[in-house]
């Protein structure tokens, strides 16, 4: 899932934007780290993203399984969303338009003519303030938080974002995502975009590692990856995980990869499992919970020549992403859950992420 990357643009945007907020200053970009445990997590106040996930193999042996970048420049000029928190409106709107309460807004698109995660300077790529900062306890815990303003790539109404990474025992690491509607009613809908590698960022492809999706049915697409408003069965396509298959097994059938929504059964705003993976070589196991109705599956498709951690390159299928999020285009949708939050609610976003050794 490739962006625009426009760096002086989106450093003057940050800056106008902190003027709007009432703060002449911008937040100094730094790294931060928690640990609990076998587990150390490191993050960064840009995009609120993930740098890395340390863990142990089945040997015993430290590594880091997320792919990232040697130092926050880098992620600045980061085309991937890797590790990020994406929005307002993760995944794709389809001509970058939408109506709401008889209002057409017309949205900054960055994909074609569609919007991806956000616009050309979503949430990914602005400095997010640290509200919080507890290294040490029961729970090791960061908050982050962004005031984006009324018309921010095109949306109505300011909102107000916070996002909490917490450890806990038991090598869990929780993501809470909470927005609130300041004056009009808005689409949201965040996803948490860390690219996984249960090998280690620099093992090579993740066609080996095993996955299970707890869904039956996905969202098909057009050519341009936007939904088309109806529901398919994954049983007899390659679609398929409600059984746990390696992501090799039938990628083959696909053109590009895995790039596609699933319909995560019985969610009902209750948290509830939506996949788990697994990879054989080093033992590790991943296992997701969510309260989202949805879970993008991608395999990271359009990664090409990328220059990551160590210098490491990474390659298409490098890694595999697992979004929960509500559906893509659910603002031209009727039919799918709605994504918009008014003033006075507040939209709330929890995953659970559960690592364990298998033998």
């Amino acid at each position: 899932m490739a962006k625009v990357s426009l760096l002086l643009f989106s450093l003057f945007i940050i800056v106008a934007s902190a003027i709007i907020n009432g703060s002449a200053a911008v937040e100094k970009v730094g790294i931060y780290e928690l640990k609990k445990g076998d587990l150390s997590v490191k993050f960064t106040n840009w995009g609120a993203t993930i740098v890395s996930v340390f863990l142990p193999d089945k040997y015993g042996k430290m590594g880091d399984i997320v792919l990232g970048y040697d130092s926050v420049n880098d992620y600045k000029n980061d085309t991937s969303y890797i590790g990020s928190i994406v929005g307002r409106v993760a995944n794709r709107i389809g001509g970058a338009q939408f109506t709401l309460n008889g209002v057409h807004y017309k949205l900054i698109p960055n994909e074609g003519k569609n919007m991806l995660h956000g616009g050309p300077i979503g949430f990914s790529d602005v400095v997010w303030k640290v509200n919080k900062y507890k290294k040490d306890g029961y729970s090791p815990s960061i908050v982050f938080a962004y005031d984006s303003y009324d018309g921010e790539e095109g949306f109505p109404g300011a909102l107000r974002v916070t996002v909490t990474y917490t450890l806990y025992p038991g090598n869990r690491l929780t993501v809470r995502m909470k927005a609130k509607a300041l004056n009009k009613a808005t689409p949201v809908n965040l996803a948490q975009h860390t690219y996984w590698n249960l090998g280690n960022h620099n093992s090579g492809d993740i066609l080996s590692e095993q996955v299970q999706i707890f869904a039956s049915h996905y969202t098909p697409v057009n050519s341009q990856l936007i939904p088309t408003g109806k529901f398919a069965a994954v049983k007899g396509t390659p679609y398929d995980f409600l059984k746990p298959h390696t992501v090799g097994s039938r990628i083959n059938k696909l053109e590009n990869g895995y790039d596609i929504n699933y319909v995560i059964d019985g969610v009902d705003g209750k948290l509830k499992k939506a996949a788990v993976v697994k990879d054989k070589k080093s033992g590790r196991v991943m296992e997701l919970f969510t309260n989202q109705a949805g879970v993008q599956f991608y395999t990271a498709n359009s990664l090409k020549d990328v220059k990551g951690k160590d210098g490491y390159v990474y390659e298409p299928h490098g890694a595999l992403c697992l979004e929960t999020q509500a559906f893509p285009d659910s603002v031209n949708h009727p039919n799918f859950p709605s994504t918009i939050v008014y003033p006075g609610k507040e939209y709330k976003h929890v995953m659970v992420f559960k690592f364990s050794i298998s033998s």
